[in-house]
């Protein structure tokens, strides 16, 4: 607790330091300007450069052919002294031994010493090592690179060429992203070549700002893609987010939101900036902000100090049931897994640095010993480390440390009897990220050095050689470099210099014994389809009491058949459920629109998928079509039974008196009618819909024209009984009748042929009357045809009705024109009725209207005509003589 706190202090000045680092740049500046000044004079009197001040720092060097830089963390804080202006500044003290940093700095002198072994990596060639320690300190930090990039040598010969290796080829680190940022901003310039291992602010991927930087440790944009994969795997969309206040968490912040919004994966109910140092107050105000807000997940992205601080304020307001999300910064931090904070953090799903394996990394630990690693410009890391593990100290010795009793070192003792996260090497993470950085350079120079004269890839088809190797001929190389490491990774860069992405999914696992473990769960990795997750759910602790997942949305998901619509004012995550319209559906959860169904579908009463509309027509099947049915059937029956009995007693007067042959004629006509009627119901088809409206219209002009003709040859008679008036019978004989008839019939058969042919009626699928049918309809095709067709027919039967009307003085025994003109005058009610029905019917109902207008219209004259003669010949057959139908018959008392 008392190291983080010192951590926290150390890391707070980081920001604090940012003024010193710029000051400090200005001061090279001007001391850049004045020493090319004075190098131009010194050089007409002296062959050599002289260093006028060197920087005293925490390192650990080895000579070789070609000397690779190393810049980690080995102390975590630093303690700069005041400053007087009026002598010379004292150097910076490093404090806080960081043993993590120190397996990184020994991670990569292994990965060296292992290359130096190996035959077929670069054969005949020294790797050495120059490795200085950032102390937590973005100032010392700054200075180390830039020593690593000029050298250290107290004085060197100018060369008229300017030829010769660089003090280093190229550098492994740093730690940080602001430090990475700072020290590439100056390297870049001078192409020379950066590989972190543990720096992941997206803004590194910019190559024209970092033109030589690279990482073997996937960038934040894809830790934060790794991350909303995961919300989307739980349905996780209404999310809290915490940051650092740095360069880390800022950069973090707006990747996340604007990856979040591409990927629809959620929204951010809050987002609030972790401070810096112990600002309880601050610490207070974040943790009552994810207290009060209805958002059960929280993505952190900060370092371990400040959720150390966090957690002692969750822990303070007892504030459970959260799911905590971890960023690579604080997955794997062991100092955050103590009771106090477990029953907390238990359950927490976090990103962490691809595991790795590094055979014989555990014995060179243990080998570790002062006398292997010398350090010519103070005292060296691994004697620090001694310092740290057995209390050693070093020649030449301080005064207060002999005073106190304190002991030399004397060689003898064992790293083996230490117990030390130190050698613990079943994790390996940053470390493996380090020794990738080591080999990725190897690889490059190995590359280069196998270049063949003429072929090579620069100027003039020239290659590098030993002697004369430049920084930016090993960036080019290290673009192009793809191996695979004996833990079977493949390492590569892309365009922005950034590795093949891959993260492991880690689980915080709260054991029933009180201890805990961080376990793998899953993995992210980058592929051709995107990013694709792996996971074990089965295997994932969740701490709370339902062993489930939580749940973490603004609003419910909206079920098939509804829409979202977004409450005003909120994020998009906050939305009310609206039903579909009709004819509308949405077969998916949460839809943001519902879809209109196709032509001939309308939707499901849940409005979640399309139906097929019901078909409307006038069927044999429903009630109505079965009631019309039948009626059109009786009516035939009845015209074939009244016809039955015209022929069984054609010979008795009633018969022959009311013009047989027309009589027969008019019965056909009825029975005719009588089925066309049939045509009107069932499924419209082109046939019948082209055959309706010409049988109805050719049968009711035959039936009318009968009736007419019959009209005419009863006035005919009886002004032929006057004196004088017989010779207009010779108008009306049966040849006469027969043409008229006929003459009649032609014309409607006419009428109705031209309506076919310039406009026919077809079967058409009508959807205006209602929008869940189909109504199948004929269309008449030509109004006006219809119009003349009906007209036509109404003419003849007006005609009838005003020749019946004049005869209706003729004596009462003669009633047959009375029995016309009763018939013609249902017929015009009926058609007259019809109009108006017919317009306002919609779809089978103006069928049926019309159906019926025919059925009454026929039984009208049936019953009408011919029901008082079949009367008197089947129950009154005593009249059915000459004299009575001549009113001769005496009379009944």
């Amino acid at each position: 607790m008392h190291q983080d706190k010192k951590r926290g202090d150390g890391r707070s000045a980081v920001m604090g330091l940012f003024f010193d680092m710029h000051l400090l740049l200005c001061v090279n500046l001007i001391l850049l300007l004045f020493s090319s000044f004075f190098f131009s004079i010194s050089s007409f009197l002296s062959p050599s450069c002289k260093l006028r001040r060197q920087f005293y720092l925490n390192g650990l060097h080895k000579a070789g052919d070609v000397t690779l830089g190393g810049l980690v963390e080995v102390h975590y804080t630093s303690v700069f002294p005041e400053w007087t202006f009026t002598s010379e500044p004292r150097q910076p003290t490093c404090k806080g031994f960081d043993t993590q940093g120190f397996r990184h700095a020994m991670a990569m002198v292994f990965a060296v010493d292992e290359i130096n072994r190996n035959s077929i990596l670069l054969p005949n060639v020294t790797l050495g090592y120059s490795l200085y320690d950032n102390c937590g300190a973005l100032v010392i930090g700054f200075r180390a690179a830039l020593a690593l990039a000029s050298g250290q040598e107290e004085q060197f010969l100018l060369q008229e060429n300017c030829s010769g290796t660089p003090p280093v080829l190229g550098i492994v680190g740093d730690s940080y992203s602001t430090f990475s940022i700072a020290t590439s901003n100056v390297l870049g310039l001078f192409r020379l070549p950066m590989v972190s291992h543990f720096a992941t602010c997206s803004c590194l991927s910019d190559r024209q700002r970092f033109p030589s930087f690279f990482r073997t440790i996937p960038s934040d944009d894809f830790q934060v893609r790794a991350m909303i994969q995961i919300l989307k795997r739980f349905g996780w969309t209404w999310i809290g987010l915490l940051i650092s206040d740095d360069d880390y968490g800022l950069h973090v912040a707006r990747s996340f939101q604007s990856n979040l919004a591409q990927s629809g994966g959620g929204c951010l109910a809050y987002s609030e900036v972790l401070p810096w140092g112990h600002d309880q107050a601050e610490f207070k105000r974040i943790v009552d902000v994810i207290q009060k807000s209805t958002a059960r997940v929280v993505i952190v992205f900060a370092h371990e100090i400040h959720i150390y601080q966090l957690m002692e304020e969750v822990v303070r307001q007892n504030v459970t049931g959260l799911q905590w999300m971890a960023s690579e910064a604080w997955t794997s931090v062991d100092v955050l897994q103590t009771p106090d904070f477990m029953p907390y953090l238990g359950g927490t799903l976090g990103i962490a640095i691809r595991r790795g394996e590094m055979a014989g990394f555990k014995d060179f630990l243990l080998r570790i010993h002062p006398n292997q690693h010398h350090n010519n410009y103070g005292n060296s890391i691994v004697n620090q480390f001694w310092e740290d593990i057995f209390q050693c100290k070093f020649p030449p010795l301080p005064a207060s440390w002999v005073e106190s009793g304190g002991a030399l070192c004397t060689g003898q003792e064992d790293l083996h009897t230490v117990d030390s996260e130190l050698f613990d090497v079943s994790n390996l993470r940053p470390e493996y990220n380090v020794y990738k950085a080591v080999y990725a350079l190897a690889y490059a120079l190995d590359d280069m050095l196998r270049c063949v004269s003429g072929s090579g890839p620069f100027s003039g088809h020239s290659c590098a050689t030993l002697q004369r190797l430049e920084p930016w001929q090993l960036v080019y190389y290290l673009d192009k470099v793809n191996f695979t490491t004996p833990f079977g990774d493949q390492v590569s860069f892309d365009e922005n210099g950034d590795a093949l992405p891959i993260y492991d999914v880690m689980n915080w696992l709260w054991l029933p014994d009180g201890t805990t473990k961080i376990q793998s769960v899953g993995e992210v990795k980058e592929s051709a389809r995107g990013e694709e997750l792996t996971l074990d759910e089965d295997r994932i602790f969740w701490n709370f009491g339902s062993k489930q997942p939580p749940r973490s949305v603004c609003s419910e998901s909206c079920p098939p058949g509804t829409r979202m619509a977004r409450k005003k004012g909120q994020p998009v995550c906050c939305f009310d459920c609206i039903s579909c319209s009709e004819g509308k559906i949405s077969n998916e959860t949460d839809s943001t629109e519902c879809t209109s169904c196709p032509e001939d579908f309308w939707s499901s009463p849940q409005r979640d998928h399309c139906v097929p509309k019901k078909i409307e027509f006038l069927s044999y099947h429903e009630p109505l079509g079965i009631c019309l049915t039948a009626a059109s059937l009786l009516g035939t029956f009845i015209s074939d039974a009244v016809l039955g009995i015209f022929t069984y007693h054609r010979s008795t007067p009633m018969v022959r008196a009311n013009n047989s042959e027309l009589s027969f004629l008019l019965l056909v006509s009825l029975k005719l009618c009588f089925l066309c009627s049939l045509l009107f119901i069932g499924r419209p088809v082109l046939w019948t819909c082209q055959l309706r409206h010409a049988a109805f219209g050719i049968s009711f002009v035959l039936c009318v024209s009968c009736i007419l003709v019959k009209t005419m040859v009863v006035l005919a008679v009886f002004k032929a009984s006057k004196p004088g008036g017989g010779a207009s019978l010779k108008w009306f004989g049966a040849v006469q009748q027969r043409g008229t008839v006929i003459v009649l019939t032609s014309i409607q058969a006419a009428i109705c042929t031209a309506w076919l042919v310039s406009a026919s009626p077809a079967p058409h699928k009508n959807t205006q009357y209602h929008n869940d049918k189909i109504v199948y309809e004929c269309v008449v095709g030509s109004t006006v045809g219809f119009a003349v067709l009906l007209g036509y027919i109404g003419s003849l039967a007006i005609l009838s009705f005003l020749l019946a009307f004049l005869a209706r003085h003729l004596p009462d025994n003669f009633n047959e024109a009375k029995l016309i003109t009763f018939s013609m005058l249902i017929f015009c009610a009926v058609w007259v009725a019809f109009i108006p029905a017919y317009v306002n019917s919609p779809g089978k109902y103006a069928d049926a209207v019309e159906v019926f207008a025919i059925l009454a219209s026929s039984f009208g004259v049936l019953v009408a005509l011919f029901g008082p003669k079949c009367f008197i010949i089947l129950l009154r057959p005593e009249r059915n003589t000459k004299k009575a139908i001549m009113g001769r018959a005496t009379p009944r008392t």
